[in-house]
């Protein structure tokens, strides 16, 4: 049964208004209640004043809290919470000195941020909800069900477990380290760290691949061998992940070692990949000779010969799980032409270490958003200078402006800034909240001698290069292109096919979407301040290829690697561009 297509309203109605007004801030006084006893609470010095302010007052029940949490809970950094986590990493770890730290007891795990721009990771503490109203969305699309065959890219490794001891001198928990991915997926399949030596030469019900195939932290060897058993099941009828990207490089390593998976399939080994033997016995001791299955595949042909090919190796694939919007939208194109057009790419929604913010509005449009979350959202306009009295709630926002979310959550984080920026469009039409776009990083700005260029700005001109008959764009990142003076922006790109016609004026295309996105930059450039975009092709490959140099060189591992919009480090910067093939 097809869902009804739902469409923002322009306007919030009273009634929604005051609906939205009175679930919010019932939400804003239930997590202050059960955050303000906790070590943070009672001791931060950023909450000094609303801990004067609300004195002798029911926190949960008096609504004059809400006033004093917006008069004198300030803006807050990860600086302000670094000192109380640095207390989970000190030896030995006491569950006396860690318990209600943030919030309430102990957490589930601690989430580490994926460090895209090169700096250092950010670690946050990840507890139970409390809530009833938590949003299931996430829980919903990666849960896995016995009813289908899913392929399951997500990583299980950890970064590190904690011994958290009792007073009798006991471990009492063991607390995983992990990137917020591996957690939440833990979390949703009830997959603790002291069972995980049970679960290693098992395939969980609903899973293609073996349960030890999430333990390879190497990112090409990660991928084979998800494709390899992907490749072993005619069944499969979907692929959950993180990025589009985990799907599309898998494709592009199973066509380049497309001889390679026939010959393991026909006669049940596992191949030599490299950096699997810690997991090598469980995966074979789930693998199978299937001789009519390599016949079949040796038929069809690897995966770029044909367009559609997915669906003949997999005749039950319905859809494609994954983020695929802002900077990955560019691949959507090329996974399409591999699925073919009745695979819905279905778009996991958006969210941050720190918090789940919105889910998609509709299933089959990958932009649009609405907010659904179980912590309290504010919203800092984009154009105001970052301080508490400049916070909106969701009802005050208008369509069309920009804004930086701020979170305060169950998690114990107090109105911290989130590092994004998003469009509100409307207003759900159900319940009031706002509808919008994510735009990008805030951070993830090019910043010129003169002017500045957004993430979302780059990829406008990526887009406006793929309907002029120049090139279409599979990846693309930029730099301050300064080989020559005055700088500019610098693009390096990976294309599909060949380069089109109109590449002789794609430089000038390029500075027309720029134009367009911010009329300054024309005003730079007729002073003689910025000249026109480059515009670099690297070779095939290189992207994918990039993810597994990133993993490798700085530990990473495979859960959150991905492509910066704007590469800053020089080594970056170099590596990317000893791989161009052409200059447009």
């Amino acid at each position: 049964m097809s869902v009804p297509t739902v469409y923002p309203l322009s306007t919030l109605p009273p009634e929604l208004k005051a609906a939205l007004q009175e679930s919010t801030e019932r939400c804003l006084r239930d997590i202050v209640g059960t955050n303000i006893t906790t070590h943070f609470g009672i001791s931060a010095p950023s909450l000094s004043l609303f801990r004067q302010a609300i004195a002798g007052k029911d926190v949960k029940e008096d609504p004059t809290v809400i006033i004093d949490f917006r008069q004198a809970v300030p803006l807050t950094d990860y600086g302000c919470y670094s000192p109380f986590i640095a207390n989970f990493f000190r030896r030995p770890c006491k569950q006396s000195e860690l318990e209600n730290l943030l919030a309430p007891g102990l957490p589930v795990f601690i989430a580490k941020s994926s460090a895209t721009t090169g700096n250092k990771p950010k670690l946050f503490p990840k507890y139970p909800r409390q809530r009833p109203t938590t949003p299931p969305a996430f829980s919903k699309l990666v849960h896995l069900t016995s009813s289908g065959k899913a392929v399951h890219l997500f990583s299980l490794a950890l970064r590190d477990v904690l011994d958290i001891i009792g007073d009798d001198g006991e471990v009492v928990k063991k607390l995983p380290v992990c990137f917020g991915s591996s957690g939440a997926v833990r979390s949703v399949e009830n997959w603790s760290v002291e069972t995980d030596n049970t679960r290693m030469g098992a395939t969980m019900p609903g899973c293609v691949s073996p349960w030890a195939t999430g333990f390879i932290t190497h990112y090409r060897p990660f991928l084979l061998i998800q494709a390899l058993f992907a490749l072993s099941d005619p069944t499969v009828d979907r692929f959950i992940m993180t990025f589009i990207t985990f799907f599309v490089d898998l494709i592009r390593y199973v066509h380049e070692n497309w001889d390679l998976f026939i010959t393991s399939i026909r006669d049940g080994t596992i191949p030599d990949v490299g950096h699997i033997e810690h997991v090598r016995k469980y995966l074979q001791a789930n693998f199978r000779a299937n001789p009519e299955r390599a016949e079949e595949l040796q038929n069809i042909g690897p995966p770029l010969d044909c367009p559609g090919w997915a669906q003949r190796v997999w005749p039950n694939l319905k859809n494609i799980t994954c983020v695929c919007s802002s900077i990955f939208a560019t691949l959507v194109s090329k996974a399409r032409s591999i699925t073919g057009p009745n695979v819905l790419i279905h778009n996991t929604g958006y969210g941050c270490t720190e918090s789940p913010i919105g889910r998609m509005l509709n299933v089959d449009d990958i932009d649009l958003l609405v907010l659904e979350t179980g912590d309290y959202i504010e919203f800092l306009d984009t154009s105001r200078a970052p301080v508490q009295e400049n916070l909106l709630p969701a009802w005050d926002l208008e369509p069309g402006k920009c804004y930086q979310p701020v979170v305060t959550t169950e998690g114990g984080l107090w109105r911290y800034l989130i590092d994004d920026v998003i469009q509100v469009t409307g207003f759900d039409p159900r319940d009031g909240l706002p509808v919008f776009k994510y735009r990008g990083r805030k951070s993830m700005t090019l910043r010129l001698p003169i002017d500045q260029v957004t993430e979302e700005h780059l990829v406008s001109v990526i887009r406006a290069l793929g309907t002029e008959d120049i090139a279409e764009v599979q990846e693309f990142t930029a730099v301050a292109d300064a080989r020559e003076l005055p700088q500019t922006v610098g693009f390096f790109i990976e294309i599909i096919g060949d380069i089109g016609r109109g590449a002789t004026a794609a430089r000038q295309k390029a500075f027309e979407a720029l134009v367009r996105a911010n009329e300054d930059h024309q005003r730079s450039f007729d002073a003689g301040q910025l000249r026109l975009p480059t515009i670099r092709v690297v070779k095939p490959g290189t992207f994918a290829e990039y993810r597994q140099w990133r993993g490798e060189t700085t530990n990473l591992g495979v859960g959150q690697i991905k492509v910066p919009a704007v590469m800053f480090n020089e080594d970056q910067q170099e590596w990317i561009a000893e791989r161009v093939i052409a200059e447009l």
